[in-house]
C-alpha cells in the first residue's frame, strides 16, 4: 500500500483543503449575521453601523488569514507525509534487484487495470518529486495572496499525476498520466502567473499538446502490434527493425518537446519567465525529468536498434541546443529567462548521455538531473523569490551591490552558481563529467562539442552572479536597509545546497543504487 499511498495522501490533502474552505465561508456567513443583528440592535444608528462594519470586517479579516494559514499547513503536511512516505520505500528497498518492487494491482476498474510499482531508476525521481514538492509549497508561502484555495490544489494535484507517471506499470496509462499534467500546469501559469501569463499558459498547452499526438500514436503503434501495453512485456518484445525506427520518432518527439531541444524550447522560456515561483520550481526540477525518464521507459529497452541508430541525430541536436541555449543567455535581461536558458542546456547534456550506452554516460544522466533539481530551483527561489520579493524587477541591469547588503544571500547564491557551473564538490560536477565521459566515449567529436557546456555555463553563471552580488554601486531599487534571507528562505536554500554539496562529497550514495539497474538496461540495449 505503500505505492498507493503516495498517489492518495495529496489527494485527501485535496480534500481536507475543500472541507477547510468550506468551513470557512460558514464562518464568514456566521460573522456576517452576527454584524447584521448588532447593527437592527443599535436601531440604524451610523455609529453603531460603522462599528458594527468595522467588527465585522476586521473579524472577517483575522478569520480568513488564519484560516488560510491552515489550509497551507494542511498542503505542506500532506507532502511531507509523502516524503517519509518515499524515504521508508527508499530504505526497504532492495538494490540487488533489476525487477519491480511494492507492486500493487487494482483490477476492480471499469475500463483497465492498474498496475505500480518502483524500480531502481525511478526511485530516484520518486525522490525528487516529494522534496521538491514542500520547497516549492514553502517558496511561495507569502506571495500568493489570491485564491489561495486554488493554488494549494493544484500543486498537490501535480504531485499526484507526477508521482503517477514515475510509478505506474502500464504505457498507456504513462502516456495518460504524462499528459494530465498540462491542465493543472495550465491553470497554474494562468491564474497565478505575470505578464503574459495568460500567452505563455497557452504556449505550453499547445507545444505538449501537438508533440502528445506522435506520442499517442507510437504507443497505439505498439499496442495493436503486441496487444498489451504492459512494461514487463514489451521490454521482452524486439520489434522489426522498420517499426523502432517509425515509433522512435514519435515517442522522440515528444521527448525533445519537453527536454526541450532547439526550435521547440519557446514554450518553457516563457513559462519560466510567466509562471509563479512554486510553478518555476516544478517545472525545472520535475517536470523536465519526464523526458529523461520517458527515455528510460520508452526508447532504450523498448527500442535498442533505433536508439543505437539515430545516436548521431539525437547528439547533432543535443550540441546544437547546448550552443544555441548558452550563448542566448547574452542577449536576454530577464535573471528567470537567464537560468531558463541554463536548463535547456543542462538538460541537452543528459539528453546526450542517455543515449551513450555506457554506464558512466547514463548514471551520469541521472546524477545531472537530480543535480539540477535541486540548483535551479535554488536559482530560481534567488531570483524569482528573495531578489524580485524585495525590488519588484527581475531585469538583471538592475541588481548590484547585494553581496554588501544581503551576505548571508550572496554567500548561499555563490554556491548554488558555483553547482550550476559544475564545479567540483558538487552533484552537477559528478553528473556532468561522468555524462560527458560517456558521451566522449560513444562519438568522441560530437562529445567534445557537447563539452563546451562546462566553459559556456561557467561564463553566464559568472557573469549572473558577478552583476548582481557584485557590479558598482547600489542599485535605485533596493534599499540600504534592506534586509537578507529571512528564516524561511534561509532554510529553503540551505536545504538545496546541502543536497548538491553532500551528494558532490558522497556520490556514492546515489551510484551503489544504480548500478545494477543501469547495467541490466544496458544489457538489453545490447
Amino acid at each position: 500500500m505503500l505505492l498507493s499511498s503516495l498517489l492518495f495522501i495529496p489527494l485527501l490533502g485535496i480534500l481536507l483543503i475543500c472541507a477547510g474552505r468550506s468551513h470557512e465561508r460558514s464562518t464568514v456567513f456566521a460573522l456576517s449575521a452576527s454584524a447584521a443583528q448588532a447593527r437592527r440592535s443599535r436601531n440604524n444608528k451610523t455609529s453603531g453601523f460603522a462599528a458594527a462594519s468595522s467588527d465585522f470586517a476586521h473579524s472577517s479579516k483575522s478569520s480568513s488569514g488564519h484560516s488560510f494559514n491552515i489550509l497551507k499547513l494542511i498542503a505542506l503536511g500532506t507532502s511531507i507525509l509523502n516524503l517519509i512516505i518515499s524515504l521508508v520505500i527508499y530504505i526497504s528497498f532492495d538494490f540487488s534487484s533489476n525487477q519491480f518492487q511494492f507492486v500493487q494491482e487494482y483490477h476492480d476498474m471499469s475500463f483497465f487495470d492498474i498496475y505500480l510499482g518502483i524500480d531502481g531508476l525511478s526511485i530516484y525521481f520518486v525522490l525528487l518529486t516529494t522534496i521538491i514538492m514542500p520547497i516549492a509549497l514553502l517558496s511561495n508561502w507569502n506571495s500568493i495572496t489570491e485564491n489561495i484555495t486554488s493554488y494549494l490544489i493544484i500543486m498537490l494535484l501535480l504531485e499526484t499525476l507526477l508521482l503517477a507517471v514515475f510509478l505506474v506499470l502500464d504505457i498507456l496509462l504513462f502516456y495518460i498520466f504524462f499528459e494530465s499534467i498540462l491542465p493543472p500546469l495550465f491553470l497554474l501559469i494562468g491564474l497565478f502567473g505575470s505578464g503574459n501569463k495568460v500567452r505563455a499558459s497557452f504556449y505550453i498547452f499547445l507545444y505538449t499538446l501537438g508533440s502528445s499526438l506522435f506520442l499517442l500514436l507510437a504507443i497505439l503503434t505498439m499496442s495493436s502490434i503486441m496487444g498489451t501495453t504492459d512494461f514487463d512485456a514489451l521490454f521482452k518484445t524486439n520489434f522489426d527493425y522498420t517499426t523502432q525506427l517509425f515509433i522512435f520518432c514519435g515517442v522522440f518527439i515528444a521527448i525533445a518537446v519537453k527536454t526541450p531541444t532547439i526550435f521547440l524550447n519557446n514554450w518553457l522560456l516563457r513559462a519560466h519567465v510567466e509562471s509563479p515561483l512554486g510553478g518555476s520550481i516544478v517545472l525545472a526540477a520535475i517536470v523536465l525529468k519526464l523526458s529523461l525518464y520517458g527515455i528510460f521507459r520508452l526508447i532504450l529497452p523498448i527500442l535498442p536498434k533505433a536508439s543505437l541508430n539515430y545516436t548521431y541525430i539525437v547528439y547533432l541536436i543535443g550540441v546544437i541546443t547546448i550552443i544555441y541555449a548558452s550563448f542566448s543567455t547574452l542577449r536576454t535581461t530577464d535573471v528567470k529567462e537567464l537560468i531558463a536558458y541554463s536548463s535547456v542546456s543542462h538538460a541537452a547534456v543528459y539528453l546526450i548521455a542517455e543515449f551513450s550506452n555506457t554506464i558512466q554516460g547514463i548514471e551520469g544522466s541521472i546524477l545531472l538531473g537530480l543535480g539540477h533539481g535541486f540548483v535551479s530551483s535554488g536559482l530560481f527561489i534567488c531570483a524569482g523569490g528573495v531578489l524580485y520579493d524585495r525590488s519588484g524587477t527581475r531585469n538583471i541591469a538592475f541588481y548590484r551591490g547585494m553581496a554588501q547588503l544581503m551576505p548571508l544571500f550572496s554567500v548561499l547564491f555563490f554556491i548554488l552558481c558555483l553547482a550550476n557551473c559544475g564545479t567540483p564538490l558538487t552533484l552537477n560536477f559528478v553528473g556532468e563529467f561522468m555524462s560527458l565521459y560517456g558521451a566522449f566515449e560513444r562519438l568522441p567529436i560530437l562529445g567534445a562539442l557537447a563539452a563546451s557546456s562546462i566553459v559556456l555555463s561557467a561564463a553566464y553563471t559568472i557573469y549572473m552572479f558577478n552583476r548582481i552580488a557584485f557590479g558598482g554601486s547600489f542599485s535605485k531599487f533596493f534599499e540600504e536597509n534592506i534586509s537578507d534571507v529571512n528564516k524561511r528562505e534561509f532554510f529553503i536554500l540551505f536545504i538545496l545546497v546541502s543536497f548538491t554539496v553532500l551528494f558532490g562529497i558522497y556520490p556514492s550514495f546515489i551510484l551503489d543504487g544504480l548500478h545494477y539497474s543501469v547495467s541490466t538496461l544496458i544489457y538489453s540495449i545490447s
